[in-house]
């Protein structure tokens, strides 16, 4: 998109993260007219922080992330235990925006009960 004669990346890329942060924050079954959208990830909210429940949680993002958000590539997923919340898993997504192959990081914070 041109704007005062500059291509405009920026907002585009704002909007791909903030996609990225819906579809994690939104649990399967959550929305109405869609309850097939959103992450899997809830399913796991009192699970141990163990790594089983850190495996389960990266595949979760990562297949959300690839079935919702047709804009990016997932290139890493990872997830390890905040040492300061013993638990919070933060699980890290590296991404990379197709039409402009930029890439970047997300930290999601996941909260077990």
């Amino acid at each position: 998109k041109l704007e005062n004669n500059r291509i405009v990346t920026a907002h585009y890329e704002e909007c791909v993260r903030q996609s990225i942060w819906t579809i994690l924050s939104t649990a399967r079954g959550e929305r109405l007219m869609r309850p097939d959208f959103g992450c899997g990830i809830h399913d796991l909210v009192f699970a141990n922080n163990s790594a089983g429940t850190i495996g389960s949680a990266i595949d979760e993002v990562r297949q959300a992330l690839i079935q919702w958000e047709p804009r990016i590539d997932v290139l890493d997923v990872d997830a390890s235990p905040d040492p300061s919340e013993p638990n919070r898993l933060l699980i890290q997504v590296n991404y990379q925006v197709r039409t402009t192959n930029n890439r970047f990081n997300l930290v999601y914070p996941f909260y077990l009960g």
